[in-house]
């Protein structure tokens, strides 16, 4: 899994907000295995040391890079995850690579390693899958591009908020390199890179640093353990190497039962006060008895990102809220139509995106977003319809790019496909990323109208409620006025003040309404 020949990579693959390290660590004679960095040299873009020219600093126990850690791409809905360029071989050990947890998508930070698909020792092929990771925006699966053996797993399958650049395994191209590998060998990722250089030291909600006078190295597992149990550093003995902290160390304190808790340490009392055994008993039972009445419930990356962007959107974009009934009774004719005379099965809701897109396109001050840098609305030059999909992990909003340019059966094939993907985790970035304008229904539950909340950057989401039958006085073809049953729909518009103020929003809705009541008119 090395590179060989290739020395260029075009500015375009970069992704921009990496630093270029230069960072070579010499480790003592007497020092246990550790793996220290390859000097790189980024005389490219000057953002990004995966951009431009990249000079290697070879030496005769530094291994090779990857280009497969260089290189995203996505196939098909198999997304094939670049990893970030690593640190590679080190004294004592043979030519390997540390790969870390990659940054997926620009806002991510942190991420979930699912499951593992290889397990230690196994033989990995090109295009074989690694593991399962979940973003801020889907779960991805990380194929290989290039052939090895898998040495090492450092995070275990179902840890939690890896940060970014933290290794989580590492490769080498012999099997018989793999037991040269000791287990016990410590893996530096970014973090500790910059802890070394003088940066300030982030961990994992466990500040060693400050629960300790002395810096001690805590391995991965380990690390994970102790935020698990809620456990003290400081007060847990280390056998590994130069002081470092191994998981052994932490199941042997529990064990034991000597591990004391940090979240105890900084609650108890400067000087234990006198109280009496009873009292003590009856409090714990009062504690345990509170805690039982209630339970954690984890939230997914992509959940933690929505909350995070609902709170945005509210506190940030100025809502406009407009309502209004159609009469659904030609929509349901026109789709009983299709489906009796031309066997085509199309939903109402797939009726309602291609109306939707009409009106936006005759209106296109409303297909428009707010440009914060600019302080003004920029006209989009496509409609490109997001659609609100629920998912076991959170709400997905795949896009039908260019929707008011294709026809309904399309359109229809196209939905069912995405909410799949979506349902699956299976979305590629480009299917969920963008769009123009939103529509969330809720038709199918009894819910008669709702307010949803715009998704940035766009400017407006249509909240499409049930279908009612009605009783309304209706004109007869003598001009006489009887009553009716109809069936009409609820729909209310979130817009962005700052681009749909009333006029336009009335314009909007008035085409709604027309493509609701003369069906025709989605046909041209």
């Amino acid at each position: 899994m090395f590179l060989r020949t290739r020395r260029y990579l075009p500015a375009a693959l970069s992704r921009a907000a990496a630093h270029p390290r230069v960072s070579p660590a010499v480790p003592s004679p007497v020092s246990p295995p550790q793996h220290g960095p390859v000097a790189v040299e980024n005389l490219g873009s000057g953002i990004d040391p995966r951009s431009g020219t990249i000079e290697r600093v070879r030496g005769p126990t530094m291994a090779r890079a990857n280009l497969a850690t260089l290189l995203p791409a996505s196939i098909g809905g198999r997304h094939k995850v670049g990893m970030h360029p690593r640190w590679f071989s080190s004294t004592g050990l043979p030519p390997h690579m540390v790969n870390g947890m990659p940054a997926l998508s620009p806002t991510m930070n942190q991420g979930n390693i699912t499951k593992w698909r290889k397990q230690e020792g196994d033989k990995i092929e090109v295009g074989d899958v690694i593991c399962e990771i979940e973003t801020d925006k889907a779960t991805l699966e990380f194929e290989s591009l290039e052939e090895g053996y898998l040495a090492k797993i450092l995070v275990p399958g179902g840890s939690k908020d890896v940060q970014v650049g933290q290794p989580i395994f590492v490769t080498v191209e012999d099997s018989d390199d793999i037991e040269k590998i000791p287990t016990d060998t410590f893996f530096r990722g970014e973090h500790d890179e910059d802890q070394l250089s003088g940066s300030a030291v982030q961990s994992v909600k466990v500040d060693v640093a400050e629960q300790s006078p002395v810096l001690r190295h805590i391995s991965p597992a380990a690390k994970m353990l102790i935020k698990e149990h809620g456990l003290n550093a400081s007060s847990l003995k280390a056998s590994g190497p130069r002081g470092t902290l191994l998981k052994g160390d932490v199941l042997a304190a529990l064990k034991s039962g000597t591990a004391s808790s940090s979240a105890k340490e900084k609650t108890a009392p400067a000087t234990p006060s006198p109280q009496p055994a009873r009292d003590s008993q009856a409090q714990s039972l009062t504690t345990s008895q509170k805690s039982d009445t209630f339970e954690d419930m984890t939230n997914t990356q992509i959940r933690k990102v929505i909350a995070k962007r609902l709170l945005e959107s509210k506190q940030t974009t100025p809502h406009l809220y407009l309502s209004k009934d159609v009469v659904l009774d030609p929509l349901l004719v026109f789709r009983n139509e299709l489906k009796e005379q031309h066997g085509v099965k199309v939903s109402v809701n797939d009726i309602v995106i291609k109306a939707v897109a009409l009106a936006l396109r005759n209106v296109p001050e409303a297909n428009a977003y707010w440009d914060n840098a600019k302080e003004e609305a920029e006209k989009c030059d496509s409609v490109d319809i997001s659609i609100a999909v629920a998912t076991e992990k959170g709400l997905m909003t795949p896009i039908i790019r260019n929707a008011d340019e294709k026809t309904i059966s399309a359109i229809s094939s196209e939905v069912k496909q995405l909410a799949e993907k979506a349902r699956s985790g299976k979305l590629a970035p480009n299917e969920f990323q963008g769009g123009s304008f939103s529509i969330s229904n809720l038709g199918m539950y009894p819910v008669d109208h709702f307010c949803a909340i715009i998704n940035p950057p766009q400017a407006g989401i249509l909240a499409v409620g049930r279908g009612n039958k009605v009783v309304e006085p209706v004109m007869d073809s003598d001009g006489t006025e009887k009553a009716a049953v109809v069936t009409k729909m609820n729909l209310t518009l979130s817009a962005d003040h700052r681009i749909f103020d009333g006029q336009v929003g009335a314009k909007f809705f008035t085409e709604l309404a027309l493509n609701f009541s003369d069906i025709r008119r989605l046909l041209l």
